[in-house]
């Protein structure tokens, strides 16, 4: 299953390690807000880092791609006032997730806003497979989500005020606990919604959890069918425009008008699936999560 799974990817998603950088990497000056963008280096992750970069953020670029990684970052380090710096690594695999965290931790002292990103779409219609044997876009779009946002922990702490935003969906499937890597009657499509459902419910408990701290949490659906590439594998029509996606995200990251705890529709507050608000569903993800990845 699992050759299978990895056959059907393409070269990039099987590529690299972390921290690869074509050149000496920019570093944040004293003061300067720092932001990680996971999956920034096309779509609605480059644009967000763009934006920050234009606004003085040293901005950490995450993504598989390294040739698409270093353009993002010359991007912004050329047209400034911001800087950036690379790191390439693979959510697919529980070991790469933990050297990026790692190395993270070893080349900042600070963090002020998380944007967890990076995600695997519907398309393919098929069930795969991580090399850790867990359903794929369940671990690449919440398991490492869930695994690198508390490995990166201390340094938002540290860094207080500070934001976490998790980037999710209107597609929301419920979870059976009974069958949670889908091994029956699997679509993409739930194993999409399952993920990103697993995200919100996971915004809901870390909001609770740092309610004593100054770390905001939130998550959202940014837009609806805008133009990335995984809304074109998934032959959708776009609706929307990338622009309007990462004004959402932006609000969530510098607005002063916001409160923690909320999912969000595009710049609205929403209701998500119910799933999210069942406290005894929400526990059971939490107790799943830290088994699978192995935090405490």
């Amino acid at each position: 299953m699992l050759t299978l799974a990895l056959a059907l990817l393409p070269s990039a998603f099987l590529a690299g390690t972390p921290d690869v950088n074509a050149q000496e990497p920019s570093q944040p000056t004293p003061g300067q807000q720092v932001v990680l963008v996971t999956g920034s280096t096309s779509g609605l992750g480059r644009e967000v880092a763009l934006r920050l970069g234009a606004m003085g953020w040293h901005v950490i670029v995450h993504g598989r791609n390294q040739e698409r990684g270093i353009e993002v970052v010359d991007e912004i380090n050329s047209q400034g006032p911001g800087n950036a710096r690379f790191y390439r690594a693979d959510l697919a695999s529980f070991d790469q997730t933990r050297e990026f965290g790692e190395s993270l931790l070893r080349d900042y002292e600070r963090m002020d806003v998380l944007v967890n990103n990076a995600g695997f779409g519907s398309a393919p219609n098929e069930r795969l497979v991580s090399e850790d044997g867990h359903e794929f876009r369940f671990q690449v779009n919440y398991l490492s989500t869930f695994l690198l946002t508390h490995m990166l922990m201390p340094r938002l702490h540290s860094s207080q005020p500070s934001r976490i935003v998790n980037v999710s969906s209107l597609a929301q499937s419920p979870i059976d606990f009974d069958d949670v890597m889908i091994e029956n009657n699997f679509s993409g499509g739930r194993a999409y919604g399952q993920s990103k459902l697993a995200q919100i419910m996971f915004t809901f408990d870390l909001d609770e959890e740092l309610d004593d701290t100054d770390i905001m949490v939130n998550s959202l659906h940014p837009a609806t069918y805008m133009p990335t590439g995984m809304v074109l594998r998934a032959g959708a029509q776009p609706r929307a425009t990338i622009d309007e996606g990462a004004d959402a995200v932006m609000q969530l990251v510098v607005s002063d008008e916001i409160e923690g705890g909320q999912f969000f529709r595009g710049l609205v507050p929403a209701r998500a699936n119910d799933q999210a608000y069942d406290m005894q569903a929400r526990a059971s993800l939490k107790a799943l999560s830290r088994e699978l990845t192995g935090i405490r």
